[in-house]
């Protein structure tokens, strides 16, 4: 099991870096929103050696069968290993890459909020966004945050592939 976990979370970290930086050398200038999407389509295509690391073990480490707490297991590694890589890759953009990203999407988004509010009702859009990211922003929390949604997103897809995978004798 530990080679499998080792291989196929390999995989998935490794793809989800290059990944991560094509879609900063290619995105840069595309909405915020954007580029939020791309970055859950990213976390898919990772997270999809899950699949692929379970079908393994099973067909070609243990005889076709493996069952469903089994599967869940390796999903679950998996996903930590792909969520380790990419909370190291989003640590080292807010701080070596772009230390600036927090106020930029800060401006990006009041920009947004102006185009959307007026009055009041902008001001304190504004004041909750600055409360928020003064709060939330620093580059640790966020990849603590991007490390437990991969690690999220992974135990779905584990659940779900330990589910169509599961073989028993």
């Amino acid at each position: 099991m530990k080679k499998t976990v080792l291989k196929y979370g390999s995989y998935g970290l490794l793809t989800g870096v290059v990944l991560f930086l094509l879609s900063i050398l290619l995105t840069k200038n595309l909405d915020y929103s954007l580029q939020e999407i791309l970055g859950y389509v990213t976390m898919a295509a990772t997270l999809s050696f899950i699949f692929f690391g379970i079908k393994h073990y099973r067909d070609k480490v243990n005889n076709g069968v493996v069952n469903f707490g089994k599967a869940l297991i390796i999903g679950l590694l998996i996903s930590a290993l792909v969520g380790v890589g990419v909370a190291i890759a989003d640590y080292i953009y807010t701080t070596v890459i772009n230390p600036d990203f927090a106020q930029d999407y800060l401006e990006r988004t009041i920009a947004i909020l102006e185009a959307d509010y007026s009055g009041a009702e902008l001001e304190a859009k504004i004041a909750e966004l600055t409360q928020q990211m003064e709060d939330y922003g620093g580059s640790g929390f966020m990849a603590a945050l991007m490390f437990i949604t991969v690690v999220v997103i992974g135990f779905i897809i584990s659940l779900i592939s330990g589910l169509i995978l599961q073989r028993k004798n």
